[in-house]
């Protein structure tokens, strides 16, 4: 899948059910290639406006129009 393609789509907390932002940019392990995280533009009432990193690991779903996160799972 193209990065082109990942940033059309939303991300949803699936704790909340909220929109968290848009897909930005993604950080690779330089060294393996393996894909670290996304980095995430945060609008809305409750979001700074910063860049915020979601690790790899934090999808739980990755679904044609929306990509579910929870936010909390950093373990």
């Amino acid at each position: 899948m193209k990065l082109s393609e990942l940033q059309k789509k939303d991300l949803v907390d699936i704790r909340s059910g909220k929109k968290i932002g848009k897909i930005v940019d993604v950080e690779f392990d330089v060294s393996s290639g393996i894909m670290n995280s996304f980095m995430i533009e945060r609008k809305g009432l409750f979001f700074s406006g910063e860049d915020v990193s979601v690790e790899f690991k934090q999808i739980k779903k990755l679904g044609e129009d929306v990509i579910l996160i929870d936010i909390y799972d950093k373990i």
